[in-house]
């Protein structure tokens, strides 16, 4: 069957070119690893694997070593030369636009559709009699053409819409991009015909379900309705986009941008009619901060080992499960951004950008001028934030045979501290640092390692262990954050901050009480924070038009220093204010890593430039 379904991918992708009838026995035997298209669709098995086939272009989710938050004030990507700071720098052009996750690229996404529209031409005739399975698949391909073509618009605006399968000896294989609002409206339509053909159908994990199809309609109704996308709205924010020739490629140039909002409320709302979704979402009051961060971590394990949900609603609509079998790339999350003092890589290191939008535990705002704050800055923060950052100080796992006489405490170290006796010091680099004496090349240069969707069990430690945490590529609080946005637009604060304040109980966080632009401001930094390394931010921060004060901003870092206090003496270095004055200086990375800075074209990416030069027909991106 693995043969089968590689060939499958081959029949999708390329013309079938069938060889004329002969009467040698030996050209007419049927190769053992291959299928005639002719046949997969008379048969129901084999239908289904073409079908199945699609979800590959999902590829591992965001996963990836390089994942999209390093694009952002989320993270930076520790190893240079991976084309990340073309796009965080400005650089991007149509010969080289940076760094892609293969879920965005052009032509993969293109591929994978060319792909849906092969199987949706060919379940209209499929001959096998399984009708109810018929549906089915012909409701999941409606959901992924629509997945793929909402990753494309996300990054480009307005693509060619193709619905039809192009053949050999076409007289012209030419298209012009559709407006924007066409590509919304063709999205929804196809959200639509899949959440009516998947309703009421059992699927199995990591399938597409009417859940997912509506919760898919919700986010892109939502990006419809914001500022980047409403023409008039953005012209007095970018010159750039003032002056495009072709504005109804980026948005849309009329209409009643009210209704547009409406329509994402409803959209939105539908999600959360739903049955059997939202993960403790009921509570009337804050819940311990222990708890707070212990419901965020459950979550983000996605039901993953060590973590079971206390409740039986779900959080997940829509998601990529990894199995241990199969060394995938998604499995090794772990590996690719753990801290090298437990030989891992430390990959998308999170940016003291996103530590200080963690608000404090009463609500109020992290402040440096503040010097109890400044002090003690991992201090009474959100619980949250205790779920997704490693810091200085910050309790993990037991260390490896060979590191663990260095640290028998299991304490993040980032930071340079002295050891000896404070009369007479000498320096020592923490473990986990750029300059540890276990990995010296793998260190965070940031002073921070991601823990969000890293799982704490003890047992996976290092880069030799797979972990089976799933990538959420829809949740169900993302539909309760774009409910809240939608009714902040629209003017209804009351109920905006009736659902904000349910994510804020789970979390262990005070109610919000804002209204008006306040409110919009605290909305946008909880979905910040809520929905933090789950590709979000890279689109928010665009579609918002706050990219120039944001994502644009040079990249922040800590230096984290422990000096012995008068008469203390240290042999084995750990964490301890009794023994240690500690300062923490927040300050720019050196720009000779990544010099960030904004430039309006990058709130769409170019089209390749091979892409124009194959289709005369397709115009560029401002800025191009």
């Amino acid at each position: 069957m693995k043969r089968i379904l590689k060939n499958i991918v081959q029949w999708a992708l390329i013309p079938v070119v069938l060889l004329s009838s002969c009467s040698d026995d030996f050209v007419n035997t049927k190769p053992l690893g291959e299928v005639r298209q002719d046949e997969i669709w008379k048969d129901a098995a084999l239908s289904e694997a073409f079908v199945t086939e699609l979800y590959v272009g999902l590829g591992v989710g965001g996963f990836d070593e390089q994942m999209l938050a390093s694009l952002t004030d989320e993270a930076l990507f520790t190893h240079p030369g991976r084309q990340i700071n073309i796009i965080t720098e400005s650089l991007s052009d149509p010969a080289n636009p940076g760094w892609t996750n293969t879920t965005y690229h052009w032509n993969n996404m293109y591929a994978r559709i060319r792909a849906c529209n092969i199987g949706l031409k060919n379940l209209e005739t499929a001959t096998f009699s399984d009708e109810a399975l018929k549906k089915r698949l012909t409701g999941e391909t409606h959901f992924m053409r629509a997945y793929f073509y909402h990753q494309l618009l996300r990054y480009y605006g307005g693509v060619p819409i193709i619905e039809k399968v192009y053949e050999l000896g076409e007289t012209d294989y030419t298209s012009a991009r559709n407006t924007f609002e066409e590509c919304v409206n063709f999205i929804v339509k196809e959200c639509d015909v899949a959440a009516e053909m998947l309703k009421g159908t059992s699927m199995p994990k990591g399938r597409a379900t009417d859940a997912a199809a509506l919760a898919l309609k919700s986010r892109i109704l939502l990006y419809a309705a914001s500022d980047l996308h409403d023409i008039p709205t953005a012209k007095t924010k970018s010159t750039l986009i003032s002056g495009f020739s072709k504005p109804e490629l980026l948005g849309y140039v009329s209409g009643n941008r009210t209704e547009r909002w409406q329509k994402a409320k409803d959209a939105a709302l539908a999600v959360l009619n739903l049955p059997a979704f939202g993960y403790m979402l009921n509570l009337s009051a804050p819940v311990t901060p222990e708890q707070g961060t212990q419901n965020y971590q459950a979550i983000a394990m996605g039901g993953g080992s060590n973590v079971i949900a206390k409740e039986g609603a779900s959080e997940l609509i829509f998601a990529r499960y990894f199995v241990d079998a199969r060394d995938e790339r998604g499995a090794w999350v772990g590996r690719d951004n753990g801290p090298n003092g437990y030989h891992n890589w430390a990959g998308n290191t999170p940016l003291q950008n996103l530590v200080d939008d963690y608000e404090m535990i009463d609500g109020s705002r992290f402040d440096w001028n503040n010097p109890e704050m400044a002090s003690h800055p991992y201090k009474d923060r959100d619980p949250r934030f205790y779920a997704t950052i490693l810091y200085d100080g910050a309790k993990w796992k037991p260390r490896t045979t060979d590191v663990k006489g260095k640290d028998p405490y299991d304490e993040i170290q980032t930071g340079q501290y002295q050891i000896g006796s404070a009369a007479s010091p000498t320096t020592y680099f923490g473990l986990d640092a750029r300059n540890s004496s276990v990995e010296d090349w793998n260190g965070t240069r940031t002073g921070y390692y991601m823990k969000k969707f890293v799982d704490p069990n003890p047992a996976i430690v290092n880069q030799f262990h797979r972990q089976q945490i799933p990538w959420p590529f829809f949740r169900y609080t993302e539909a309760v954050l774009n409910y809240a946005e939608a009714c902040i637009e629209l003017g209804q604060d009351a109920e905006a901050r009736a659902w904000l304040n349910k994510i804020r109980f789970r979390a262990g966080m005070p109610a919000i009480t804002e209204s008006g632009n306040e409110l919009r401001e605290r909305y946008r930094n909880e979905r910040r924070i809520e929905l933090a390394y789950e590709e979000h931010r890279f689109h928010d921060a665009r579609r918002w038009m706050i990219a120039p004060s944001t994502i644009g901003e040079k990249a922040r870092i800590i230096r984290v220093e422990g000096k012995l206090k008068p008469g203390k003496s240290v042999t084995i270095y750990r964490y301890s204010e009794e023994n240690y004055n500690y300062t923490y200086t927040a300050q720019d990375v050196d720009p000779g890593i990544e010099n960030r800075k904004w430039n309006d074209k990058m709130y769409f990416l170019p089209i390749y430039r091979e892409e124009v030069n194959r289709n005369n027909k397709l115009v560029q991106n401002p800025g191009y």
